[in-house]
């Protein structure tokens, strides 16, 4: 568990109330991940996030109303550290569009690979967790849609629905390689996917 995700300090201490619950709510997510690599989602009670998170049954009910609460908020913390580690590849400045390109696949597929059970959550449980979850997901990829579009210069529908295309297949082809933890199929997508990718990018210029 990261620094961040540790324990508080017993007694006395001068956090805020709101790094308090932050802290909680990263050790809930934390410990939700956990639980879900060993259980899935439907296996996973709140119980069992409890018991690896190291917090109270009464904090967790303070903070949501159910397991599905939770989760949500867990995937809304994975698409962040997502969506801002690929945003320093898509406005990286120098470089021509191809370049840059390939920075966004390899810093994707090295961000799922060094973060398996944070994509496990992301990529395959959220298809457990619901119509909410699914919904949820949707909306962090669109903002990975629209960053797409701005790299590979769309300029029409057509060209944005390109680039929802690839979105979709690159989500479709990273899920069987994170399900199983097969870290070597998921960097083997880099070349395939970056080829296509500056098709991509000379069909819309």
């Amino acid at each position: 568990m990261s620094e961040a995700a540790a324990p508080l300090p017993r007694g006395r201490h001068n956090l805020t109330r709101d790094q308090v619950e932050a802290s909680q709510r990263l050790r809930l997510a934390v410990g939700l991940t956990e639980a879900l690599g060993a259980q899935g989602y439907a296996g996973t009670s709140v119980a069992a996030i409890l018991s690896r998170a190291g917090v109270s049954r009464l904090t967790f009910y303070e903070l949501y109303d159910n397991k599905l609460d939770c989760f949500l908020d867990a995937l809304d913390l994975v698409g962040e550290v997502l969506l801002a580690g690929l945003r320093s590849s898509f406005d990286r400045t120098d470089g021509d569009p191809v370049a840059r390109a390939g920075a966004v696949i390899d810093r994707y597929l090295t961000t799922l690979s060094e973060n398996l059970g944070f994509a496990r959550l992301y990529i395959v449980e959220v298809n457990a967790a619901g119509p909410a979850a699914l919904a949820r997901r949707a909306a962090l990829q669109r903002q990975v849609v629209d960053a797409l579009a701005d790299l590979v210069g769309a300029r029409d529908a057509d060209d944005r629905f390109a680039c929802e295309c690839f979105v979709a297949a690159v989500s479709a082809l990273v899920t069987l390689p994170v399900a199983t933890g097969d870290t070597t199929a998921l960097r083997q997508l880099g070349a395939p996917l970056t080829r296509q990718l500056r098709r991509l990018i000379r069909d819309a210029g």
